[in-house]
């Protein structure tokens, strides 16, 4: 699924903003959920420029609300060229 929607992701936040990573297992049960639909899992950057990140869950943590313009683009854009590509399966 992740090679099927890569031109989306392309496509909406250009390429030279995404990154292809090996997967991270952490203490997520996505990979689980995974056994019976079929999902990818990407992450959008909230860094102020100029500014240090601190960890989440901390009391310096902030995030550029700017990011959540291109989480909800994204997540859109996803969700309508998935429809488009499997309409009518």
């Amino acid at each position: 699924l992740t090679a099927q929607m890569l031109p989306t992701l392309v496509e909406t936040a250009g390429k030279e903003n995404v990154k292809l990573i090996n997967a991270i297992t952490g203490a997520e049960d996505f990979s689980f959920f995974q056994n019976e639909i079929p999902g990818l899992y990407f992450f959008v950057g909230g860094k102020a420029p100029g500014r240090e990140a601190s960890g989440h869950h901390t009391p310096d943590f902030y995030i550029d609300e700017s990011g959540l313009k291109l989480g909800v683009r994204t997540m859109s854009n996803l969700v309508i060229d998935y429809m488009d590509q499997t309409a009518g399966n």
